[in-house]
């Protein structure tokens, strides 16, 4: 069936090629939400640094665990969708896809980092990540609205 005729367009998903340093997925993926203008390797650099800068700080603590248990903390377990019924609209809560969650996380991770202006983005990024690992920060503020927004419409999950 042809795309003028209704068939519904499903994007295709590209696998990435895992980091040359923790041979993650997750962290070649991060780099490429924190790259800006095509800039790949200075993305690289700023993660990096920022992973020693927490291994500096919590020397106790693996820096790619505290990356990895610190985005986990951030993804969004539901959120709230808008469905129009008979004329109102209500906020419906959702459960979010494992795909959705990661690109939710770091969305709001790299957004937590970029609005903290005058510091290196490199610190910025530590800073947050220790603070996601904490269940503290900016991001996991988010994350928290989200949840607290989804739990206080849960009377109009029945609209899913």
């Amino acid at each position: 069936m042809s795309e003028a005729m209704g068939a519904e367009y499903v994007p295709t998903h590209r696998d990435v090629e895992a980091d040359a340093r923790f041979n993650s997925k997750l962290a070649t993926k991060f780099i490429n939400c924190l790259m800006i203008g095509g800039k790949k390797s200075v993305a690289t650099k700023v993660f990096y640094d920022a992973l020693e800068i927490i291994g500096k700080r919590m020397s106790d603590v693996e820096p790619y665990t505290v990356f990895a248990v610190g985005l986990e903390n951030v993804k969004p377990h539901i959120e709230v969708r808008s469905k129009r019924v008979g004329g109102a609209t209500y906020q419906v809560p959702t459960p979010v896809s494992p795909r959705r969650r990661q690109a939710l996380g770091i969305r709001w991770m790299l957004e937590a980092v970029r609005g903290k202006k005058g510091r290196p983005t490199a610190t910025s990024l530590a800073d947050e990540l220790m603070a996601a690992y904490k269940r503290e920060g900016t991001a996991f503020t988010k994350r928290d609205n989200v949840h607290r927004m989804a739990d206080a419409n849960k009377a109009f999950s029945h609209f899913a």
